[in-house]
Formats: structure tokens, C-alpha cells, sequence
């Protein structure tokens, strides 16, 4: 499911304010054990609370508590089944 990465990558490009670069994202993930072609909330959950920190010290990026909490939960509630049309279809309602 490379929309759980691409949000992933966005999610995060706006948490830490800086345009992260794609592919050394994608590698981070494999190294950790997850593949980016398949993950899921616990792999983007477990990727948040371990090897993130490390990711972003290379970039001389961190993120505070709450910016990582708040990744967390945006990434719990994606749900790539369904397409932007559909979230904003069901803010309009």
C-alpha cells in the first residue's frame, strides 16, 4: 500500500516543517524491518517510537512529544481505502 507511505512521507514532511527527502525515508523503513511497500499503522506506530529519532538526528530535524503524538494519531486514523473525495464528502455532510 504505497498510499500509507505517501501519507507517511507528508505527515511527516509537515510535523517536523521540512521537506523530507523521499528515498532515504523509504530506506530508514526497510532498514527497520518494515517494508514500505506494505505497511501498516503498527509498522508506522513502531517506526514513530524507535528508529524516527534516529532518521531525524540525521537530518539535524527532531520532533517534540507532542508533534510525535500527533503523528501517531494521524497516522492511526489513516485509512487508504478511502480516497480525499471520500474524506471530504463526509466533512460537507
Amino acid at each position: 500500500m504505497r498510499r500509507i507511505f505517501d501519507h507517511f512521507h507528508a505527515e511527516l514532511s509537515v510535523a517536523t516543517g521540512y521537506a523530507i527527502p523521499r528515498y532515504p525515508l523509504w530506506i530508514a523503513l526497510a532498514e527497520s524491518g518494515r517494508d514500505p511497500e506494505e505497511l501498516d499503522e503498527i509498522d508506522l506506530v513502531g517506526f514513530c517510537d524507535g528508529p524516527l529519532d534516529a532518521f531525524l538526528r540525521t537530518r539535524g530535524l527532531a520532533l517534540s512529544a507532542r508533534a510525535r503524538r500527533g503523528l501517531r494519531r494521524r497516522v492511526r486514523r489513516f485509512d487508504p481505502r478511502r480516497s480525499p473525495e471520500d474524506l471530504f464528502a463526509s466533512l460537507a455532510d
